[in-house]
């Protein structure tokens, strides 16, 4: 039988367990993914305590309050603290979400931290998202039109404006893409639930005038095809989007032009 192992310098080794706040008699253990590749050295899982009682509710308060007060060298991204930049993403009690809007108070035990699966790691919880972005940008999620641009706006009914509901709101914190299988193994290939969940963005604006480029653009084996519907993406975003219903209606869009 063959016998696999991770090379060496991959293994997350136990970390630090630091000092609990004195006299906090209100706490919650905190064990939070430590890794910089410029260190040479291994990953780690350190430990933290923090004095709940001087920190606000959401999992980012607590890593604000343990970069504040017990260790500053923890690196994060967080930005709005209002769930609409996305900028917080990232692994909490085995689950991709973001930090601000998911409370402590919903887990019970240790609540572990990781950064967003199955990327490279800049430092601690910080993903690079180099590749994510430049699928976001091949999809052109922009209003693209032949006709010449009105006076005003360009106009729209509102019956076709429902037809965006579920779509829009994505926020590109990449929860759904760094959950799929699919995209773990093809991520260099196939575009993954969020920029696909964009793409159809725009092919359903009644609006946009070039959707038989944009299905050409997508008619591949793996950009769009990869998408084997697991339904991850559905299950994890926390805007309550379903990228796989999205890209459900690319491939029948798909279907429909062939015949």
């Amino acid at each position: 039988m063959v016998e696999l192992a991770l090379p060496k310098n991959s293994k997350v080794a136990k970390g630090k367990v630091w000092p609990k706040p004195e006299g906090a008699t209100n706490t919650r253990e905190y064990r939070i993914y430590r890794y910089d590749p410029d260190s040479g050295e291994n990953p780690r899982w350190d430990t933290y305590t923090v004095d709940m009682d001087q920190c606000g509710p959401m999992v980012l308060d607590a890593l604000i309050w343990i970069k504040n007060n017990v260790d500053a060298s923890l690196a994060f991204r967080r930005s709005c603290r209002e769930g609409v930049c996305g900028s917080c993403s990232m692994n909490i009690g085995g689950r991709n979400t973001i930090a601000c809007t998911k409370g402590s108070d919903e887990f019970s035990g240790v609540i572990a931290i990781s950064p967003l699966p199955h990327q490279p790691v800049v430092k601690d919880l910080i993903p690079d998202l180099t590749d994510f972005y430049a699928q976001h940008a091949y999809v052109e999620p922009y209003l693209q039109t032949k006709t010449p641009e009105p006076q005003k706006e360009w106009r729209q009914t509102e019956e076709d404006r429902q037809q965006l509901d579920g779509l829009y709101e994505c926020i590109l914190c990449a929860c759904c893409s760094t959950a799929c299988p699919s995209y773990w193994w093809n991520g260099d290939k196939y575009l993954g639930p969020a920029a696909l969940l964009q793409a159809y963005r725009w092919i359903a604006d009644s609006r946009d005038e070039l959707t038989g480029q944009r299905l050409d653009d997508l008619d591949d084996p793996f950009k769009l095809y990869r998408c084997h519907t697991i339904m991850n993406c559905a299950q994890v975003c926390p805007k309550g989007l379903n990228p796989a219903e999205a890209i459900a209606n690319i491939k029948s869009l798909m279907v429909e032009r062939e015949t």
